[in-house]
């Protein structure tokens, strides 16, 4: 299929309040778009403080696909979202609308555009044969063994590189494929799509941190301790290890309600929280490739976006 036959999608990306959702909102009154949100946290229902899930005004206005999808004892993963993001797009497309997948899930943004590689669980009786032979004959000639059934494999890893040594093997002993076949595997399930990937960055990281600070704090202004509260009210199976729970914020906050800290250090961490998700989003940008970054401190940022968008779906 050439290029130009695949119908056009867009990844809009970025970390925590960068502004994804108003420069999303914005383009939807212009353009002939349907949003898809890539948030592990807003399909989740019940959990719309702590999350900045767009309100209900906002969502009437510029209605999003994949928010509050299940409950908080529910589990999604990154095959999920794949499956469902596949579904929404072909639908999309074929009502004459470009899908815009709008959020800060780097790894639902990467199974999504390169597939998941079809890799086994892990076997406890594998990996001790595998233990054991290693502690008679050592971890350079397991080395070796590997080079012999997968040479690119082994010619990435070092001969003391125990961890993946190990899964290489594991994975050839339970698959009889290599894992460099496996992941080539994976990689052929390109996305049928002529792709625009935005990436909203800041110029300035300060005042990224101060703007997630703010946030944070309007969060608790508007009731985030009673909303989970309420979360551990109405799913009492709820617990901090609950994948829920995990979302930025509501396991601090679980942990200030069990009286682990005062609501001083409750505001501390869930910034720190915060900043650390942020400097993860990043980084995961940062190794992205064909990216057009706009600066999200920018006055002009929808306009940038608006121009981006417009001229690629023209393309």
């Amino acid at each position: 299929m050439n290029h130009t036959a695949l119908p056009p999608a867009i990844f809009l990306m970025g970390p925590t309040a960068s502004g994804k959702t108003g420069a999303a909102v914005a383009l939807y009154s212009q353009l002939p778009i349907e949003l898809i949100s890539v948030d592990s946290a807003l399909v989740f229902r019940d959990m719309d403080i702590g999350t900045a899930k767009p309100d209900a005004e906002t969502l009437a206005i510029a209605p999003h696909h994949l928010i509050d999808i299940i409950p908080p004892t529910a589990a999604y993963s990154a095959a999920n979202f794949r499956t469902d993001a596949l579904r929404l797009m072909a639908e999309i497309t074929a009502r004459g609308n470009v899908p815009v997948l709008v959020g800060g899930t780097m790894l639902y943004f990467r199974a999504l555009q390169s597939g998941l590689s079809h890799l086994p669980e892990a076997d406890p009786q594998v990996r001790q044969q595998i233990e054991h032979e290693a502690a008679q004959i050592g971890w350079p000639v397991m080395h070796a063994k590997l080079a012999q059934v997968d040479p690119e494999t082994a010619a990435r890893l070092q001969p003391n590189d125990v961890q993946r040594i190990e899964r290489a093997l594991e994975v050839y002993r339970l698959t009889g494929q290599t894992m460099t076949a496996l992941h080539q595997a994976s990689a052929g399930e390109a996305l049928p799509y002529r792709l625009l990937k935005i990436a909203l960055v800041p110029s300035d990281r300060k005042v990224l941190h101060e703007r997630i600070a703010l946030r944070f704090d309007q969060m608790l202004a508007d009731g985030f301790i009673d909303e989970v509260k309420a979360l551990v009210k109405k799913y009492p199976e709820l617990t901090a290890d609950s994948t829920s729970m995990r979302c930025v914020g509501y396991r601090q906050a679980l942990e200030y309600l069990a009286g682990l800290y005062d609501s001083k250090e409750l505001r501390d961490r869930g910034i720190f929280a915060t900043r650390q998700l942020a400097k993860r989003q990043l980084t995961w940008l940062r190794a992205m490739d064909d990216i057009v970054e706009i600066d999200c401190l920018s006055p002009k940022l929808h306009e940038t976006v608006l121009h981006e968008i417009t001229a690629f779906i023209k393309e």
